[in-house]
């Protein structure tokens, strides 16, 4: 970064635009900015294990205790410590910004703990998704007041396991393969669309790709699974509620992409038209079609990196791509050939195949950056 600003001040010093006392000026002010700058990821990463450690030990501290109180003073501890949180965090705001993020995270947390308390201290009907719903209700609040990130990160957790709770609940009878799939379909869409939210400088956007990249993966194999399992159910989903299902799994994400980019989300209207296919694939094509299918999504995903110069997009798709080869060849060709083949044929695909997809991958990444890595 530093070799980036310097070369744009000597540029604009010598057309000019700036005279060599402005430019002294820009020059110690960047310096002295950047020692600060790079002491902010140890100020993190102590506030992030300082926040997972105090709300660990409260949660401790409070089950260890619980069957002593008596319900009154355990709704009163409940309440105090959702309070106490915010309230810390609303006192450190103006003298230190991030701790006040950190207590509020807590507190947030500390609510879902309470809603469930809650419940158990007064005996109230269950239906657990319920929680979930008050829970994502109460993040919705604090990010609409606070506008920080990790209330927009618990948002979007917490807004999407409640929908998944509540599909789980409605469906517990009827346990059809088609019905459980939605699941992985739409968090796969949904964590897709965190994925290619936006830029990066953004803290919000920068928190949906972050989430988006860590589900995407598990999302992609599950789905995988699910859509190439051959499991069936004698008992079947009715058409209503699974029209309502595939419409939430495939909806919410492209309503959600088109709130966040636009008209530049038709690659998601594309997206979801390749997981339509997906879930369908295998009754039609085969087995073998299902991998051709996903390698197509992989080379998809990082055209779509190399067109928005996204390199982490790029990074995915090589994953999943590798992924797919290797899985191809391990439930459709190691079984088909003798030991010592498959071993070798292992390991040459191990080396040259890793190499080439490698090579490939550096060169989009090249693109995607404009020549910058």
């Amino acid at each position: 970064m530093a070799e980036k600003w310097e070369t744009w001040l000597a540029r604009w010093n010598d057309a000019g635009l700036i005279d060599a006392q402005t430019a002294a000026r820009v020059r110690t002010y960047e310096t002295t900015h950047a020692d600060s700058e790079r002491l902010r990821w140890p100020i993190k990463l102590a506030l992030f294990f300082g926040a997972l450690t105090l709300g660990a030990g409260v949660l401790l501290f409070v089950a260890a205790h619980w069957d002593e109180l008596s319900p009154s003073l355990r709704f009163s501890l409940v309440v105090f410590l959702v309070a106490a949180f915010h309230v810390g965090g609303a006192l450190t705001e103006k003298r230190f910004p991030a701790m006040a993020q950190s207590l509020h995270a807590i507190g947030t947390v500390a609510l879902g703990a309470g809603i469930y308390l809650a419940g158990q201290i007064f005996n109230l009907a269950e239906h657990w998704p319920g929680g979930l719903m008050l829970w994502a209700f109460g993040a919705a609040l604090a990010w609409v007041l606070l506008k920080t990130w990790p209330q927009a990160g618990l948002t979007a957790v917490l807004a999407p396991a409640w929908l998944i709770g509540e599909w789980m609940v409605a469906i517990q009878r009827q346990e059809s393969h088609r019905a459980e799939l939605v699941i992985p379909a739409g968090v796969l869409l949904l964590a897709l669309t965190y994925f290619t939210s936006g830029s990066q400088k953004h803290d919000v956007r920068r928190t949906l790709v972050w989430l988006g990249a860590i589900a995407l993966l598990p999302a992609a194999l599950a789905l995988g699974i699910f859509a190439g399992s051959t499991y069936t159910s004698g008992q079947s989903t009715p058409n209503s509620l699974m029209v309502v299902g595939w419409t939430c799994a495939i909806g919410i994400p492209l309503a959600l992409a088109f709130v966040l980019r636009r008209r530049a989300a038709w690659p998601n209207v594309l997206a979801a038209l390749w997981l339509i296919v997906a879930v369908n694939l295998r009754s039609i094509g085969g087995e073998v079609s299902m991998y051709a299918w996903w390698a197509v999504g992989a080379t998809a995903l990082a055209g779509w990196g190399v067109a928005d110069g996204r390199s982490e997009r790029v990074n995915l798709a090589t994953a999943i791509f590798a992924a797919t080869v290797f899985t191809f060849y391990f439930s459709q060709v190691m079984d088909k050939i003798g030991r010592s083949a498959s071993l070798i044929g292992l390991g040459l695909l191990f080396l040259g195949g890793g190499w080439a997809i490698e090579q490939t991958r550096r060169r989009l990444v090249s693109r995607a950056t404009g020549g910058l890595s």
